[in-house]
């Protein structure tokens, strides 16, 4: 015989009910309907929000402290005994003098305690200005900061359904919609300007589009030395004169300096020197394809992007002690049944999040690349590919998680939709870093007892009232209305619903932080194409 309990339904509150009982006790307190939801609708000072830039992360921890010592030390290992290929002369000088050597190979060799020292020298934080300085990020410790990067060659078109070649324009449009978009907290390119003419003209206009949609931290790169320090000049221009920008550099450089494995990219290292000797913050970026340049087994993957990540830094900091870097792990995957990328797997997730643990483990910033959606639009498995790799990357503390918004297609295309669904994404899952807090007041044992002896609910509690903003992330666009309340409105899914935001938000958004004066000069000087 089965027996059963019958225990009385749980009271249910449609969404009306706690909006009459919310507002009839903002009555009590007197102010009037129009002055409490304009009191709620006012946004509150950064420090005040549920989630914000630069929440410590850190609880997930995939790898034991054993592993991370026989990573470090394999890491290490392989700078000594193995070395890096292709030196430039500039790092070949600067290691060879601190006690390193060339072999008979011509691979450039760096001692273990050699690494060890530039480790001990490099900076453990540092400012990543924005051209605001209010919406600067201090990098390193265990903060986490959501962001973007790329470079995707293509552009979805969300009313036509299909890919184009991205452009200048794309690069400025993607950066004043990340303008608006609380939960994205600094804009890298997102794509590659592919209607410029030649290198230069590329260079150019990716870091002026860049820096003309945004006054959030900017990240760019390049493909010439001679380039880096004429966009440098132009920084200045828009700062308001020579050497402002070595005082507040607003732009990181993305440098994928190296070709895996172990072997220098030439003029990504030229770049190098030339942004070290400009006083740019530099992404130290490795991006070996665990099973194609990078190996298969997951530890080995990471071991190397290690070793390739500190052999740059060494570089850097013997040419310039404490320069502002990030140690830009991303070890990328592959799928090995076609030898694709696979940029929203979950040993991608993984990796990521041991990269960053690794990194924090060491005592260096920490970049990783998480949102890479291998999903060609911005649908259920985008969803499902992104929310794990940016938890999982947040969770393990990563300073700067790149990639984690806009991106499709194994970063090969880029969506507008696609940055304004994955904001609403950023601030759930950074409402997750922040966690819980626990104390007296949160434990709430005497407001329990009042409601138990009173109300019998908690909708118009001072707390509740209190908290709705404080404690809580609401999404943008997000949908969580009822079925038929949705019916009523239209019906629109996550992407219709972006898109109209994006058209909003392009239509009307065109940030001024440049004077007319600095653009005019900049035009005069430079091959600006952006209309």
């Amino acid at each position: 015989m089965l027996w059963t309990t019958r225990h009385p339904e749980p009271r249910q509150f449609n969404r009306r009910q706690v909006t009459q009982v919310s507002e009839a006790a903002g009555r009590r307190r007197g102010g009037g309907r129009a002055g409490r939801i304009a009191a709620r609708a006012a946004p509150l000072e950064v420090d005040a929000r549920p989630v914000r830039p630069g929440l410590p992360g850190g609880r997930f921890s995939p790898l034991s402290e054993s592993d991370l010592q026989q990573v470090y030390d394999t890491a290490l290992g392989l700078l000594e005994n193995v070395g890096m290929g292709s030196p430039i002369d500039e790092f070949t000088e600067v290691v060879t003098a601190a006690g390193g050597h060339v072999d008979d190979a011509g691979r450039l060799r760096y001692p273990r305690g050699l690494v060890e020292g530039a480790i001990a020298t490099a900076a453990k934080e540092w400012v990543w200005h924005g051209f605001d300085d209010d919406r600067s990020i201090t990098v390193g410790g265990d903060r986490v900061h959501f962001g973007t990067a790329g470079a995707a060659v293509l552009m979805y078109d969300h009313l036509a359904g299909e890919f184009r070649p991205s452009t200048a324009v794309d690069v400025y449009d993607c950066a004043r919609l990340v303008d608006t978009l609380d939960h994205i907290h600094f804009f890298v390119r997102t794509v590659v300007a592919r209607d410029m003419e030649d290198a230069r003209e590329l260079d150019i206009n990716t870091a002026y589009a860049a820096m003309a949609g945004t006054t959030k931290p900017v990240g760019t790169s390049w493909f010439e030395r001679d380039h880096v320090y004429e966009t440098v000049d132009m920084f200045d221009m828009a700062l308001g004169g020579r050497g402002e920008f070595r005082k507040r550099p607003f732009v990181a450089a993305n440098n994928t300096f190296v070709v895996p494995p172990l072997r220098f990219a030439e003029e990504s290292a030229k770049c190098m020197v030339a942004q070290v000797e400009t006083g740019m913050p530099i992404n130290l970026l490795s991006a070996g394809q665990a099973g194609a340049t990078s190996p298969a087994a997951l530890a080995g993957s990471l071991a190397q992007a290690l070793a390739e990540c500190l052999a740059a830094l060494t570089g850097v900091n013997l040419l310039s002690p404490g320069h502002p870097c990030v140690m830009g792990m991303w070890p990328f995957v592959s799928d090995l049944r076609t030898g694709a990328m696979s940029g929203g797997s979950g040993e991608e997730g993984i990796l990521n999040a041991a990269a960053a643990q690794l990194l924090n483990w060491i005592g260096l910033p920490s970049g990783v690349a998480a949102g890479m959606a291998d999903s060609k639009i911005p649908d259920n498995q985008a969803g499902y590919e992104k929310g794990v790799n940016v938890t999982l990357a947040g969770q393990a503390g990563a300073n700067l998680v790149y990639e984690s918004a806009g991106m499709v297609a194994s970063i090969l295309s880029c969506s507008l939709e696609a940055l304004v669904i994955d904001n609403d994404m950023l601030g759930s899952i950074n409402r997750t870093v922040r966690g819980i807090e626990v104390n007296e007041e949160t434990l709430s044992a005497e407001l329990i007892a009042e409601v138990v002896a009173g109300p019998g609910h908690f909708l118009g509690s001072p707390q509740t009232l209190e908290l709705m903003q404080r404690e809580y992330v609401y999404p943008e666009i997000g949908d969580r209305d009822t079925p038929d309340n949705w019916m009523d409105a239209g019906g629109k899914d996550a992407r219709t619903r972006a898109h109209e935001h994006v058209q909003r938000v392009l239509a009307e958004h065109r940030p001024s932080h440049i004077s007319a004066e600095a653009d005019a000069r900049i035009r005069s000087a430079f091959p600006i194409r952006l209309p």
